[in-house]
């Protein structure tokens, strides 16, 4: 099986242009493809982790990634999947979000000896001429075949702005770009990322001529993969400040049954023949191959000593005992009113919750346990003796944090 084949079985292929020519490149190890990263934030979460394992797999079959940062179209923001437009950042934002990619994208992509290159579109974009941009690049671009693109759609009742409007002309300018100067012949991104990845192949054909050999695919489910990224405490981050690896695994470890399956097939690295056998799995299976999942990603994004962690840190928490390596959040003296403090502001100082109201909200509606009890009143309070062994409070069956006196 070759590696097309590989991720055709995994599921990650949505749509391709040229697919027999796509086959015979990424097979042979002759592809130079790229994904683009926007730097809307300092650090990469798990709604990139499939673009991710898809340019490792990859480049371990011989073939060459281009991680493309956007420092240019980071200036514009992409309006696909978004109800309203995002907000700006200033360059030194852009900058920083930027070096912070490539620390994370490290772990995944071997960037040695020309094997994998990373670029800034910031580097010709910021440059560009606009009368030259009118001239050269938009005779090749329709506003009425724009219009109907659907990462467009869903913005056109709300409001489209101009500066919005560009964002599809930038990334094909990306794929001409790189193209014409670092030899790349394929891209690759989510399937609501569709139009933009037409437009690229169609204005280097257009350009250069109908022999022009880029390519573009999608990958079945990296939109749906963006959403993996969210709950309801917010973002999962790859940055281990951000998200640690014990909620890390314990995110992994919370799929819901129908989805842990495809997730193992997705984005870990088992091979597939052990995976099939799994197919099959159900009731108590289910929760054994949650851990597997939670495990192997855990291990590809921190290291497998602390994927050893997160794990026995889990099973301990599971078995209400010591929890070491479990996020903790620390409570000084000025937290404290009269000597204690109520379960309403631990929720909140622990970041389990934004707000006291869905802190009440949570509490209200049986959703909180300190030490394996529920609490049902509001106004439960612990003292700092109390607080001073610890206490692992937990949030709806995913939220997990130790709470002790610093």
């Amino acid at each position: 099986m070759g590696i097309y084949e590989e991720l055709q079985a995994r599921g990650l292929i949505a749509q391709v242009t040229d697919e027999e020519r796509i086959r015979e490149l990424v097979n042979n190890g002759k592809a130079t493809f790229y994904i683009g990263f926007d730097p809307t934030a300092d650090s990469l979460h798990v709604g990139h982790f499939m673009a991710l394992c898809l340019m490792k797999r990859l480049q371990e079959a011989g073939n060459k990634p281009i991680a493309l940062i956007g420092g240019g179209t980071g200036y514009i923001g992409d309006p696909s999947g978004r109800s309203d437009m995002r907000s700006m950042m200033t360059p030194e934002q852009i900058q920083h979000n930027c070096d912070c990619f490539k620390k994370q994208m490290s772990k995944f992509i071997d960037f040695s000896e020309g094997k994998a290159l990373m670029v800034n579109n910031a580097d010709w974009l910021l440059d560009l001429n606009y009368i030259d941009v009118l001239r050269e690049i938009g005779p090749h671009f329709s506003v009425n075949r724009m219009l109907t693109a659907e990462c467009y759609k869903q913005r056109m009742e709300k409001g489209l702005s101009f500066l919005e409007f560009n964002y599809m002309i930038m990334q094909a300018y990306d794929f001409y770009e790189l193209f014409q100067n670092y030899g790349c012949n394929l891209e690759f991104g989510g399937d609501d990322q569709w139009s933009n990845m037409l437009a690229g192949t169609e204005l280097i054909r257009r350009k250069l001529g109908k022999d022009a050999s880029a390519m573009t695919i999608t990958l079945l489910l990296n939109s749906e993969g963006k959403k993996m990224g969210k709950t309801q405490s917010g973002a999962v981050w790859l940055d281990p400040e951000k998200t640690s690896p014990f909620e890390f695994y314990q995110y992994w470890r919370n799929v819901g049954d129908a989805d842990v399956l495809k997730c193992i097939r997705m984005l870990t690295f088992l091979p597939l023949e052990e995976i099939d056998k799994m197919d099959s799995w159900e009731g108590a299976q289910l929760n054994t191959a949650k851990e597997i999942l939670a495990y192997e990603l855990t291990k590809l994004v921190h290291g497998e000593e602390e994927a050893e962690k997160a794990q026995a840190a889990a099973k301990a928490l599971f078995s209400q005992g010591a929890a070491a390596d479990m996020p903790t959040t620390e409570l000084t003296s000025e937290d404290l009113t009269d000597g204690s403090i109520d379960i309403l502001s631990i929720l909140v100082k622990s970041s389990l919750v934004p707000s006291r109201a869905e802190a009440r909200r949570a509490v209200q509606q049986g959703g909180v346990t300190v030490e394996g009890e529920k609490v049902g009143d509001i106004k439960t309070s612990y003292t700092a003796d109390t607080l001073g062994k610890g206490l692992v409070v937990k949030k709806g069956k995913k939220n997990f944090r130790k709470v002790v006196m610093k």
